[in-house]
């Protein structure tokens, strides 16, 4: 009887070690699963924001509560140790991709991989634009709130410049909590190397004396035309107007110098009416640029294009018919702006 009941512990015993054998080799297998497996994220643009000071157990039951992950968190904890990536996660915000894995997750956060986000500045707004655009970004801190533009100016280390024309266009990769004072300080740097660069560069005999005269041309021919055949054409006629002593005549400056009272038409009246920037009373370039020009705009003033036209007129398809003579200026008014085409 003792041989047969010792006989039936160790087939107990052993049951029960083959028990937790499989139990174990189960649960191996369901960790690795869960490590390989994609997180679901069903779309682009999803992320978790990780504050200072959450522990590990805050960022899974975040991911946990939004149903990006079902896993134990006690998988989680055994994925991090085994990335040794226990107690070194950075704060910040991370991506949350479709096809992304619980590994790929951890990896990023150790890494301090955190989201980048992208603001564009575009080609011919003005400040006031860049100014409004930058305010309605909610992933950005807005230190300059409340500022006036000559309080931003003096943070980017140009006291006492104007802001209108200083910011280049173009997309500023930034990550959540990012100020916008730093948009500010690195799309102004930006604008001041690219007329560094273009300046020396420049045709020869230019009526221009400065990059600034060149950045206020420059942001005429921005608002002329978003076309980038023609802007070295039209940078060529208001060349040729200031060589010989010729009004502009541009709408965008006068409407510019109206501000608040253009309403989205401009009347005869208007052109007539003496601003600082109505070039159709006052000789040569507006004291100051009327928007962001951006770097094709800037090649253009610097180098425009040969000919002898004086004169454009839109044809209402976002294109332009020239003219070297008034006469013929007159004859394209009369066709694409009165619809008397001879």
């Amino acid at each position: 009887m003792k041989v047969r009941g010792a006989a039936l512990w160790r087939a107990v015993l052993l049951l029960v070690l083959l028990a937790a054998i499989a139990g174990g080799a189960w649960l191996w297998f369901d960790w690795a699963r869960f490590a390989r497996a994609p997180l679901a994220v069903a779309s682009t643009g999803q992320s978790i924001d990780v504050a200072r000071g959450s522990s590990f157990k805050d960022i899974v039951r975040d991911l946990r509560d939004r149903g990006v992950t079902k896993a134990s968190p006690l998988y989680w904890r055994v994925l991090a140790m085994e990335m040794h990536a226990s107690g070194r996660l950075h704060a910040g915000e991370f991506a949350l991709r479709p096809g992304m894995t619980p590994r790929d997750l951890i990896g990023d956060m150790a890494a301090g991989k955190v989201m980048q986000r992208n603001f564009t500045i575009v080609d011919g707004w003005t400040f006031a634009d860049l100014r409004r655009a930058l305010a309605a970004v909610d992933t950005i801190t807005h230190d300059t709130a409340g500022l006036d533009d000559a309080a931003i100016m003096k943070q980017v280390g140009a006291e006492g410049d104007q802001p209108e024309g200083r910011f280049l266009p173009e997309t500023y990769a930034y990550v959540k909590g990012d100020t916008d004072s730093s948009i500010f300080k690195r799309s102004y740097a930006a604008m001041v190397k690219t007329l560094d660069a273009a300046w020396p560069a420049r045709a020869p005999d230019l009526p221009l004396a400065s990059p600034y005269e060149a950045l206020i041309l420059a942001s005429i021919v921005e608002k002329e035309t978003g076309r980038a055949d023609e802007r070295p054409r039209i940078a060529g006629v208001f060349v040729r107007r200031l060589e010989q002593h010729v009004l502009l005549q541009t709408d965008p400056t006068v409407i510019y110098g109206m501000g608040a009272a253009y309403t989205g038409n401009i009347h005869k009246s208007d052109l007539t009416t003496d601003t600082p920037y109505n070039t159709y009373t006052r000789a040569g370039l507006p004291p100051t640029p009327i928007a962001l020009p951006g770097r094709a705009a800037i090649q253009a003033a610097l180098h425009p294009a040969d000919g002898k036209e004086l004169y454009f007129v839109a044809r209402g398809d976002g294109s332009h018919v020239f003219s070297a003579t008034l006469e013929e200026h007159n004859k394209a008014v009369a066709c694409y702006q009165l619809k008397r085409c001879q």
